[in-house]
């Protein structure tokens, strides 16, 4: 795995908010903003699940024939 740094900018209200739940959760601001990255970039876009789900029923009796 190739490890990045990255800077990013946040307004006063975002760095407040930000600084306000790594206290709470009793973590780094860093590894709060890193881990929030990880999770958005580990879910599935909105839009795969519908399609997904249309190819299969579009290509079901395919599919079947097949197995």
């Amino acid at each position: 795995m190739i490890a990045m740094a990255l800077a990013i900018e946040l307004n006063d209200e975002q760095s407040r908010a930000l600084a306000e739940v790594a206290g709470l959760l009793n973590v780094p601001q860093e590894v709060l903003a890193s881990d929030a990255v990880r999770d958005l970039l580990s879910r599935p876009s909105a839009d795969f699940e519908p399609a997904a789900s249309n190819v299969l029923a579009k290509n079901e009796e395919f599919y079947r024939r097949l197995a």
